[in-house]
């Protein structure tokens, strides 16, 4: 699948119980169309608002087609942790510019030993990759601005960023389990991605 530019993280940032959610289902055998109007009529991802689950849930959808069953059964059954991890490499693998952002700043970061992320690393990012793309470019400040705080978030809920408002990097543990799978189908630049 070819990916291009989104900014779809300001919608769904890392919502890991809802992945969870559609992945139980997905195990069950269920169909795209079975899936998105059981998460709709039982409000699986217990959201106050309807319109957050039309917001959220496509982008849901696209990361639960790249968990395969193996990788939906850890998911299910592993730790927190390795949850985490996966849902991590499923927004990587739905999300170009963010993977981008992982391999280009945080696993350099981590290969570098510097454990310290901040704004200008992710400003100088954004402006480089508007100079490299149109569809960036054409983005508003605030929608720019939005996705830098998404991909904070997102770093924060998987465990590489200590601190919601810190600027401190841990180094994400991968289990060897997944990090096996992740290489054996092809996928060991989303482990690199994730400073291993």
């Amino acid at each position: 699948m070819e990916l291009e530019y989104s900014s779809s993280l300001n919608g769904a940032s890392f919502l890991l119980f809802e992945l969870k959610q559609v992945i139980k289902l997905q195990q069950k055998g269920l169909s795209h169309q079975e899936i998105r109007k059981e998460v709709v009529d039982e409000n699986l991802f217990q959201f106050e608002k309807k319109g957050r689950i039309n917001r959220a849930l496509p982008s849901i959808m696209r990361r639960a087609k790249v968990i395969d069953s193996t990788l939906g059964s850890i998911m299910l059954e592993g730790s927190v942790e390795m949850s985490k991890v996966l849902n991590l490499y499923a927004i990587m693998k739905t999300d170009m510019l963010f993977y981008e952002f992982m391999d280009e700043v945080i696993s350099e970061k981590l290969h570098n030993n510097d454990y310290l992320i901040e704004k200008k690393d992710i400003n100088l990012f954004f402006a480089t990759k508007s100079e490299q793309s149109e569809k960036v470019a054409s983005w508003s400040a605030s929608n720019t601005d939005k996705l830098k705080r998404a991909f904070m978030q997102v770093l924060y809920e998987s465990g590489i960023l200590k601190e919601r408002r810190g600027k401190e990097l841990n180094r994400l543990i991968i289990d060897e389990q997944i990090k096996d799978h992740l290489i054996r189908i092809g996928d060991a630049q989303y482990v690199r991605a994730m400073g291993e």
